[in-house]
């Protein structure tokens, strides 16, 4: 009772910040657009204090010279059991050629890069996460790779300046890689919080504790009223039964705080009948856990990701030079949502309950005529991308079998005009 009462009482100020802020900017721009939704997220998460640039390349020195490779096994054995998603279609897509320079926004656990530098001679490699286990991992695959490869510790908002710190101009590139969600490291580490399967604290942030105020899973969970909670579920999990879901939270953090993975999974089972637990099923029509989507739609909304996804491809298109190549790999429809109105042109705000052939057409609409009447041998490019695919690839049946949990990616790639 006393430590149900403390922790109530220290949540105060979070749970009023994160409440009133939330329905005044959630709520209001749930109605217009994906983007808007994930642009309000954003300033919920600002009133975290993050540092400026000049602080974070400062930091990240720091860290460099200071900070030892704690667990160094233990992140090598990450790096041999990760299997990277479609590795050989981003490698042929990217076709990286001696002496050519690429950026690596979701390094993980460094699979795409090693391929990259085995692909060619003499190919440096800027390796880019938020997550300071893959950071670390970065540095030390750099030692197998001197002067090719640079880690950079950083969300894909940060991205441009760390980059430029690094002596990277606009326009230089001639590679970007987007390996968007979550990674098999995090997944398999019970201590982030992000599996449902594994036992842990309810954190998820992908950023661990390299910023401290930011809000958690655990936090979120237990501040924001029904209403607010429903909208996360029902919008970044597309969630069908997020109101009863959320109902069933609030219940049950009115007797104690829901702090732990597995405790938010039996209390997401509990607002289901026993026959419903496993009736849901995944790609290969194994049993999923009804959980599952409020387990994604709490990591989306914590790390801000649909925000910082556009970000980032608006990142890559300012520092890759003209015929550079853009390869941007998506696990759920919110993503690839995001990437192909991207790539197309379509303007984000526009509501995404027309058909995909309607909004393209309308987007070749608004470049000029020549443009509009143009093909391209690869497919229909608005003016700033030529496609590299005509249609969208997707994991053959040999690489799911090796690996299940690339069954839902989606790669997209593109020249850059």
């Amino acid at each position: 009772d006393i430590y149900c009462f403390s922790r109530l009482s220290n949540s105060k100020m979070l749970s009023h910040c994160l409440c009133q802020v939330y329905k005044c900017l959630f709520l209001r721009n749930l109605k217009l657009n994906l983007i808007n939704v994930a642009t309000s997220a954003r300033r919920i998460h600002s009133s975290a204090k993050k540092p400026s640039d000049c602080e974070l390349k400062e930091q990240t020195v720091q860290k460099c010279e200071t900070e030892e490779l704690p667990q160094s096994t233990e992140n090598k054995n990450f790096a041999r059991l990760h299997i990277p998603v479609m590795l050989e279609e981003v490698v042929n897509c990217l076709s990286p050629q001696p002496g050519q320079r690429f950026l690596d926004m979701t390094f993980g656990a460094g699979g795409h890069t090693t391929a990259l530098l085995e692909k060619a001679n003499d190919i440096t490699v800027y390796a880019l996460d938020r997550d300071p286990t893959a950071y670390k991992i970065a540095q030390q695959l750099s030692e197998s790779y001197p002067k090719q490869i640079q880690a950079l510790l950083g969300q894909f908002s940060q991205s441009e300046a760390l980059l430029i710190s690094s002596g990277v101009e606009p326009g230089t590139l001639d590679g970007v890689l987007l390996d968007a969600g979550c990674s098999s490291m995090q997944f398999d580490t019970p201590e982030r919080g992000f599996s449902l399967q594994k036992d842990g604290p309810l954190d998820m942030r992908m950023d661990s504790d390299r910023y401290p105020e930011m809000p958690t899973a655990a936090d979120v969970v237990n501040a924001l009223d029904q209403q607010a909670l429903a909208s996360i579920l029902r919008t970044y999990g597309e969630e069908r039964h997020a109101k009863k879901i959320a109902s069933a939270i609030v219940q049950a953090r009115s007797i104690y705080p829901i702090t732990r993975t597995q405790q938010l999974a039996s209390v997401v089972a509990g607002a289901f009948p026993a026959s419903a637990l496993h009736a849901r099923k995944d790609l290969l029509q194994r049993p999923t856990h009804v959980a599952t989507k409020t387990f994604q739609g709490l990591r989306i909304f914590v790390n801000d990701e649909l925000h910082q996804l556009l970000i980032g491809l608006k990142t890559a298109e300012k520092f890759l030079k003209p015929g550079g190549r853009l390869v941007a790999l998506s696990f759920h429809s919110l993503e690839d949502r995001i990437i192909k109105r991207f790539l197309h042109g379509i303007d984000m705000t526009e509501k995404y309950n027309l058909g995909s052939r309607q909004k393209i057409r309308q987007a070749l609409k608004n470049c000029s005529k020549e443009d509009d009447t143009q093909e391209f041998p690869h497919g229909k490019s608005n003016s700033k991308w030529i496609f590299i695919q005509k249609k969208v690839l997707t994991p053959q049946a040999k690489d799911i079998q090796t690996n299940p949990r690339g069954r839902s990616a989606k790669l997209r790639a593109a020249i850059k005009l």
